[in-house]
């Protein structure tokens, strides 16, 4: 039974994987970057200008919002060459555009979700807010790989104020920070961001 190139029937989960959809399958992902954090005023013009600086370039897709027509922060640049999306991580990441430092993985689909590090810290929620409604809320942005976690005191099981979302890929962490970082829910304007452990300093090269 072959379902190449359709989804069997199933629609994608998450407006996220329906964004990569349209293009990773005729991606060659492994040769493909991920590029987040991109200052509004970017264009896939700069993108390819800069990244072609690493390797040959097969294509640059910034996905656009389709009311506004300017892209959503971040994007995709696809090498001819594994080793060249290697080294274009190895040697752009955190380069400033317009004074914002953009953040480069790699875009592969198969990666274990645990080691991709796409978790966001949830602060400054109102005490009504539980487990489901933060899953429901924010699994509009993509796949959610494990129920939301709401702290909570041991003593009255009450809500802390905080949790944290874990998503299977940054495309969906930043599309989720873009849209709700400063939003309200239940009539309490949220935080949201990435979750590093108090150990370590983000990701280390």
């Amino acid at each position: 039974m072959s379902v190449s190139g359709t989804a069997g029937g199933r629609i994608a989960p998450g407006v996220g994987a329906n964004l990569i959809g349209q293009h990773a399958h005729d991606r060659n992902q492994d040769a493909t970057v991920y590029v987040g954090n991109l200052d509004p005023q970017v264009t896939e013009e700069l993108v390819w200008e800069l990244f072609t600086q690493a390797g040959p370039i097969v294509n640059v897709y910034l996905p656009k919002d389709r009311v506004t027509n300017s892209h959503q922060g971040y994007g995709f640049v696809e090498y001819r060459a594994e080793e060249d999306a290697d080294y274009s991580i190895k040697v752009l990441n955190m380069v400033k555009l317009y004074g914002k430092a953009i953040r480069i993985n790699k875009a592969s689909q198969d990666k274990n979700s645990n080691e991709v590090g796409a978790n966001l810290f949830i602060g400054n929620l109102d005490p009504e807010v539980d487990e489901k409604l933060l899953y429901d809320t924010f699994s509009a942005f993509g796949v959610i790989i494990n129920t939301p976690k709401l702290m909570r005191d041991p003593d009255t099981g009450n809500s802390k104020g905080f949790g944290f979302v874990s998503y299977d890929c940054f495309e969906a962490s930043d599309a989720c920070i873009e849209a709700m970082n400063g939003q309200y829910l239940c009539n309490r304007q949220i935080t949201v961001s990435y979750a590093y452990k108090k150990d370590t300093k983000g990701e280390r090269h």
